[in-house]
């Protein structure tokens, strides 16, 4: 016990904590001021209507959903088996999966639900993933395509670790993976006979990016969800200027404050604090609310792209100037796919190399 007190007033301490404490909150007030301050002066607010899927029209939608063992994941995957897609979860353990898929059988039983056990901060586990996949839809007669794929998996790592391709595991796992994932599924979401789209989960503290201290794991969190709204912003306007239309769309996504176990590597008794102080403000919300703006950016009409989901009800607000800076999201992009191509080839090498070894 007293052993947890000192690393709770040691984390209570550090400059990460107070960014946490002070920056969070006032980026989602900002975002909250954003969204009444539209429609009180312009009497305006950009919002979609959720469009649901044609079941009886085509064949059985499929959605990926990453980081779907809890939380918002868990919650994206109850609302859209309910809406008719065939869910395909994916996280690192396959005991909490399992547990998924009986509560949404459960409480549905018409639902069409899989899993599949992978890790994002691995550049393998992630192309195992894509084979795997193909194979599953070739199995069940499905169309070799995706509907939807959402990149809501984050984790907020307090002690640095590395994955197995020697990138740190909160980037490789917030940003690195999600782009490797999304460029080995395009082509499945291209080859798609309806209008097809990617939703990425951000986060305020994303959005509003303050460069005032040395390096922390907090502002490493805020530079992947970053990147993250950079790489969808991008995705965005390359998909836009292909000479073939191919129906894609790209979304964002914020939750805002949501009770997830997003803080587990922070102090239990400071992470409780932290969200009475957010219940007491009004701004924390159960992962069941949270997931409003998620099925929103899910569900938005085909022709809405490019476009910054907020508080729900089918609302958006404007994310950051410097996430809206193309020279840098194509810089960004640049560098991650120079990464991405780099472990492909190290993948094949080795392939090669273990095949070699059998002969």
């Amino acid at each position: 016990m007293i052993k947890g007190l000192k690393e709770a007033l040691r984390f209570a301490a550090s400059i990460s904590f107070w960014r946490m404490a002070v920056f969070w909150i006032i980026s989602l007030f900002i975002s909250y001021f954003q969204l009444h301050t539209n429609w009180i002066f312009s009497r305006r607010l950009q919002s979609y209507p959720r469009c649901h899927p044609p079941i009886s029209e085509s064949p059985t939608p499929v959605c990926i959903i990453t980081g779907a063992t809890s939380g918002l994941g868990a919650a994206a995957a109850h609302a859209l088996s309910r809406e008719g897609f065939f869910v395909v979860l994916v996280g690192r353990s396959s005991h909490l999966l399992s547990k998924i898929m009986t509560e949404i059988k459960t409480q549905n039983k018409d639902a069409h639900v899989k899993a599949f056990v992978v890790d994002l901060a691995s550049f393998q586990s992630i192309l195992e993933f894509k084979s795997s996949l193909q194979q599953w839809l070739l199995d069940c007669k499905l169309h070799c395509s995706l509907q939807l794929l959402i990149n809501n998996a984050g984790i907020l790592a307090t002690s640095s670790r590395t994955t197995p391709e020697g990138y740190d595991q909160m980037m490789g796992t917030n940003y690195i993976g999600p782009f490797c994932l999304t460029k080995l599924l395009l082509p499945l979401l291209k080859r798609s006979p309806v209008p097809s789209r990617i939703v990425d989960k951000e986060s305020v503290s994303g959005t509003r990016f303050l460069r005032s201290e040395p390096y922390p794991f907090v502002r490493l969190y805020e530079y992947s969800k970053l990147f993250l709204i950079l790489f969808s912003y991008e995705l965005h306007r390359q998909l836009g200027l292909m000479d073939q239309p191919y129906h894609v769309s790209v979304n964002a996504a914020d939750p805002g404050s949501v009770k997830t176990n997003i803080m587990r590597e922070v102090p239990s008794c400071l992470s409780s604090l932290a969200f009475q102080v957010l219940k007491s403000l009004g701004l924390l919300q159960s992962p069941k609310n949270g997931v409003s703006s998620l099925i929103d950016a899910a569900l938005a009409p085909p022709e809405a792209s490019g476009v910054y989901f907020f508080g729900g009800k089918g609302r958006t607000v404007d994310s950051s100037v410097l996430s809206h800076n193309t020279k840098l999201a194509k810089e960004l992009w640049e560098i991650s796919d120079n990464l991405f191509m780099e472990a492909s080839l190290a993948f094949k090498e080795t392939a090669s190399s273990e095949s070699d070894n059998w002969l």
